[in-house]
């Protein structure tokens, strides 16, 4: 709190400055759930942006002192480093937001169909609608949903809102589309007089489909993945060793460099980096369970 007032007595008439390009930030702060108003946010990334300089510059000087760095070095590493520095820290906090947007939207969308189902089969029992609520948001086990849950019980509870405003407010600042489909959709289901637990049941059934029908589609694309990785990431990194011995029989260099050292880079840093990407790469298209 203190940092956030400082922040925004030094920098805020800078971050006015800058505001139209900074618009879209204000979307993923709230769908990011970080309940901090945009000017505060990038006044604070900019205040942390100046802290980490102070603590790097000396850090900086005792490099250069040690190293016996020419004057030339100095110059640039102090112009270049701290300001290379200050962007780091600025848009490391400017994705961050948008990257727990993701995160939540995919957590969302992962448990809806589970949610769903739920919800429905509590609503066979008669609860009335608005403590469908209240009773899904004590599973925590529903991660993101239940804390969006949270937030519908808190509008009613705490704030007085009425049942279907309290859902609204809610829709317009999740970061799943396709959850915000399903509150609309059930806020328009009782007022119209419809039957909920009907909604409830056809959506979780639909949402189910939809679910198992991306679990096949990736389950079938990891094949043809396996298959990539078997034919790129194995047999070729052996190829190329082999290659590589016996190009060495004949000359001791390739293209200026050493066989050996060649054969060592490949080995130990394009074959881990080229896997490492595999994996970065399956775990961003997995369909979670």
């Amino acid at each position: 709190m203190i940092l956030s007032s400082l922040a925004s007595k030094l920098f805020g008439n800078l971050v006015d400055m800058i505001a139209p390009q900074l618009e879209f930030l204000t979307d993923y702060l709230i769908k990011a759930d970080i309940r901090v108003p945009t000017k505060v946010y990038v006044s604070c990334l900019i205040l942390y942006g100046v802290i980490a300089n102070i603590i790097f510059i000396p850090f900086l000087y005792w490099l250069s002192r040690m190293f016996n760095w020419s004057p030339l070095i100095n110059i640039a590493a102090f112009i270049f480093l701290p300001v290379i520095l200050f962007l780091m820290v600025f848009l490391i906090g400017v994705f961050y937001p948008i990257e727990k947007t993701i995160r939540r939207k995919r957590d969302i969308e992962t448990n809806l169909p589970f949610v769903l189902t739920h919800m429905g089969a509590i609503a066979q029992s008669g609860v009335p609608p608005q403590h469908l609520f209240k009773i899904i948001s004590k599973f925590k086990e529903y991660g993101e949903i239940s804390r969006e849950f949270e937030k519908i019980v808190r509008n009613i509870e705490v704030f007085g809102q009425d049942p279907l405003t309290a859902i609204r407010e809610v829709s317009q600042r999740t970061p799943s589309d396709r959850f915000k489909e399903v509150l609309i959709g059930f806020v328009s289901t009782i007022e119209a007089g419809g039957n909920i637990k009907q909604y409830l049941k056809v959506l979780s059934e639909q949402t189910l489909f939809e679910w198992r029908t991306k679990r096949q589609k990736f389950i079938n694309q990891l094949a043809t993945y396996a298959e990539f990785y078997t034919g790129i990431l194995i047999a070729a990194p052996l190829i190329i060793v082999a290659l590589f011995g016996v190009l060495a029989m004949f000359q001791p260099t390739l293209a200026g460099f050493d066989i050996v050292t060649l054969t060592k880079l490949s080995t130990y840093v394009l074959v881990p980096v080229i896997n490492i990407g595999f994996l970065l790469f399956l775990s961003v298209i997995e369909v979670e369970i």
